[in-house]
């Protein structure tokens, strides 16, 4: 498959730890500071030399207070030996800094390079971000933000070391203000916070130069086709309608009715055999899609191989009774929507669902998982991860946590972020278009956690095709998502082969 592969994702803690590995192994004296401060200015300042081709103007360095700063100089000192006559703007106090910084910035003036306090009024080629890293623990104020507003500024393209400065890798929340980058050479691995909540806005293309280390396992990955790559198989020819299992999707209350049947139809055009939609408002076809069997709520659950509960299903004592109804059933079950309101709503039920002996999956906005969890939804985006992983524990459930950067959790502590998808999918019907692909390839005999990983992934991707397609992502109605992802779809199973 012509796609980048899943790639590991580390909390600030487990960086560290890295980190720390070679400090004991790897001999220090003067002329050589930290190993991994210069490895990580080499990398960077490749990337800085390929952006600097053929320009006439001098890159700009601003350099802040600890290691990210230390960085900075390295990069100032090679790119200087590149030929580069960088301009190097330092916010800090030399005698504070971190030893291996304390080296760089030295190492930079033995070069004869030097460092002024403010960035000068004149044309640059580059902008080299290495204010602040991933330490990060307090918002931005003073001078440090009047640079950043003075960086992002500037006419030309900004690259920023490890992480844009202002924003906070584990949770991609802008802290006061934050630098909006070009490129983003990160090192050892992704952060979350580059993937999440506001850091695609920021961090532009993303490079990581892993510095020679070795990573490992890690409990975090970004979602790509290689971790599902056993479900995309190509169809036998003997095949019938019952070898892809029957999708039954609960909703529909009066006046959205569209929820359910963009749910069904997405179930459909993804593969489910049979699709059932059982419906609180009673209707006899889809004229758009006939193939659907608009059936009684309880008709469609006896069919069910999988379910998905929510899309247009209200709050009604209907509602809430066919969530009681399905919480002991022995398929998997997608909640979504109104269910998750209604399960907000009635803990005990909530505690039922999480002893449920069959798998559950729950698809939350923020604002729903705030409600689930009883907080605050700014609090929810505040830290995505860690909230998705609460979640996901509490409710025995694989969660995806919709938003920028989609969050996949599981019960295990296990999770993933989403790098596909754009802003065109903030329109309404998207989540149920979501939630019909998901059930289709449970219906279809899919694991849970394959099927959610897919899903989200091809959901994203078909918002990023029919951008594309349209040279922008303005417009995009969640009726178009699904015959994008049926395209999609089967070119996955096709190059799979």
């Amino acid at each position: 498959m012509n796609t980048a592969p899943s790639r590991p994702i580390l909390r600030l803690a487990d960086l560290r730890e890295i980190e720390r590995r070679p400090a004991s192994a790897v001999p220090r004296d003067t002329a050589s500071h930290n190993f991994l401060m210069e490895r990580a200015g080499a990398a960077a300042a490749e990337v800085a030399a390929a952006m600097l081709a053929g320009a006439a103007a001098p890159p700009l360095i601003v350099c802040g207070p600890g290691n990210n700063g230390g960085d900075g100089f390295v990069v100032a000192r090679l790119l200087r030996q590149k030929g580069f006559a960088p301009i190097v703007v330092f916010a800090g106090d030399a005698a504070r800094l971190p030893e291996d910084a304390r080296s760089a910035h030295a190492a930079w003036l033995a070069a004869g390079g030097s460092c002024i306090d403010a960035i000068p009024d004149q044309p640059f080629a580059l902008a080299i971000d290495a204010l602040f890293g991933i330490g990060l623990a307090r918002p931005v104020e003073g001078r440090p933000a009047e640079l950043i507003a003075r960086i992002n500024a500037l006419p030309c393209p900004v690259l920023a070391l490890d992480i844009p400065s202002g924003l906070d890798s584990e949770t991609g929340r802008i802290m006061g203000c934050a630098v909006r980058a070009n490129h983003t050479a990160t090192f050892i691995a992704l952060k979350p916070g580059l993937l999440t909540a506001a850091g695609p806005d920021c961090r532009g293309e993303i490079s990581v130069h892993e510095l020679g280390l070795q990573v490992g396992s890690a409990a975090g990955r970004t979602v790509a086709p290689d971790l599902f790559a056993t479900g995309l198989q190509a169809r036998p020819r003997d095949s019938h309608k019952g070898s892809f299992g029957s999708a039954a999707i609960l909703g529909g209350a009066p006046g959205m009715a569209g929820a359910a049947l963009l749910a069904g139809r997405a179930a459909l055009k993804l593969g489910a055999g049979r699709v059932y939609v059982g419906m609180l408002e009673r209707l006899v076809v889809d004229p758009a899609q006939p193939e659907l069997m608009l059936r009684d709520p309880g008709d469609a659950i006896a069919h069910a191989t999988a379910l998905a509960i929510g899309p247009g299903l209200g709050q009604s004592d209907a509602a809430l009774d066919l969530l009681r109804r399905v919480a002991s059933a022995d398929f998997s079950l997608v909640v979504d929507a109104d269910a998750l309101n209604l399960l907000a709503a009635h803990p005990v039920l909530l505690n039922q669902f999480a002893r449920r002996a069959a798998p559950t999956l729950l698809t939350p906005h923020p604002a729903e998982a705030a409600r689930l969890l009883a907080t605050a939804t700014e609090a929810v985006q505040a830290d995505r991860l860690g909230h998705a992983l609460e979640l996901a524990k509490r409710c025995n459930a694989h969660v995806v946590l919709k938003g920028c950067g989609s969050v996949i959790a599981a019960p295990d502590g296990h999770w993933w972020i989403n790098t596909t998808g754009n802003a065109g999918l903030a329109s309404a019907g998207s989540g149920d278009v979501l939630t019909g692909i998901i059930v289709a390839l449970l219906a279809q005999g899919w694991t849970v956690q394959d099927a959610l990983l897919a899903a989200v992934h091809l959901h994203g991707a078909a918002a990023d095709e029919l951008a594309e397609h349209l040279g922008g992502n303005v417009g995009i109605a969640a009726g178009e998502l699904i015959a994008a992802a049926r395209s999609i779809f089967n070119r996955w199973i096709a190059s799979a082969h």
